[in-house]
């Protein structure tokens, strides 16, 4: 079987019914258990692909045609509305794509969480398209409807490549700020006080969600990091390579440029059970180099060998210090 061919054997019909089957579920509880099924069903045929994007983009017109409904009709919309039958989905965006208005039917507003454990990683493909990477010990919860998109970041980080659509405002909720999309590629991380934005590509804006703290709102550019507390904003331009460096760890990697061994041993900190301990009399060394997020030994050895330093390990750590005499 190659990427181009259907399942063998199986109809188009079937590959519709499909389609709409991931789309409707894709409304409800969605898991990254899911995802990788998902992932894994759109990749065994071109056929697959096409039949889900386009009914995606059928049900997105008959969704618009209901945001034009009266808001008393919208509340009429209860659970049972979350049970209708797969055929009577694919149904309507068939109609939709026909050119047939099927206002009666709606989308159902939508919300799931995701979750990644110390070390691991998840790529997930949001129902409108959008795309969100997971980092090390990271929570988000993603909530959608027919006027807005919104993730909030619990803990941890996150890579947000996002499907622009200025009548679905796509935002990013953390450490007390929003994070506005306007076509945009940018990773958040936030300890629930602290957040830190990148920009890659396109343009965001970062403002407070308490509207009172006005000083608390800037317009990004591509190559800009803001970093911002409660009480506090600042914003720095960043050369390319430093960009690339700290994103990094979509690869599953880490790369210091001359930093101590404490801010080393922070960021290893954060991939690996096995926790490094640095000793203060030498926290201020510098070291630089690349290395797999999860090789918290191999990171002890260089530090050992090449840094003249003493490793030891004892049972969920390893302690590095200077040698004995």
């Amino acid at each position: 079987m190659n990427g181009q061919g259907g399942m063998p054997g199986q109809r188009a019909g079937e590959v519709e019914d499909k389609a709409a089957d991931w789309l409707w579920r894709q409304a409800g509880e969605w898991k990254i258990e899911d995802q990788t099924a998902f992932d894994s069903w759109l990749a065994e045929s071109a056929h697959h692909r096409a039949a889900y994007w386009r009914l995606k983009a059928a049900w997105g017109r008959t969704e618009r045609v209901a945001a034009l409904r009266p808001s008393d009709f919208r509340r009429g919309a209860t659970a049972k509305n979350r049970t209708w039958p797969i055929m009577k989905f694919a149904g309507v965006a068939c109609m939709a794509a026909a050119g047939i208005v099927a206002t009666f039917y709606l989308w159902p507003s939508s919300e799931a969480s995701y979750a990644t454990a110390i070390g691991g990683q998840a790529k997930i493909t949001l129902a409108d398209g959008s795309h969100v990477q997971l980092n090390t010990d990271t929570a988000i919860t993603v909530s959608m409807d027919t006027r807005h998109r919104t993730v909030t970041l619990k803990k941890g980080e996150a890579f947000f490549d996002v499907q622009h659509d200025a009548s679905r405002p796509f935002s990013v909720l953390a450490a007390g700020h929003r994070i506005v999309d306007l076509g945009t590629e940018f990773s958040v991380r936030t300890n629930g006080k602290r957040l830190q934005v990148t920009l890659l590509r396109g343009r965001a804006r970062l403002e407070s969600e308490s509207d009172w703290v006005q000083h608390h709102a800037t317009d990004l550019t591509p190559g800009e990091v803001v970093v911002a507390t409660a009480n506090s904003l600042s914003v720095s331009n960043v050369p390319v390579h430093q960009l690339a460096d700290a994103l990094a760890w979509r690869r599953g990697k880490l790369v210091f440029s001359h930093v101590t061994l404490t801010e080393a041993a922070d960021q290893f900190n954060r991939y690996n059970q096995t926790k490094l301990v640095i000793d203060p009399a030498i926290a201020d060394r510098k070291i630089s180099g690349t290395f797999e997020a999860g090789s918290v030994q191999s990171f002890a050895s260089i530090a050992q060998y090449a840094l003249g330093l003493r490793s030891e390990k004892k049972p969920g750590q390893i302690i590095i210090s200077k040698p004995t005499p």
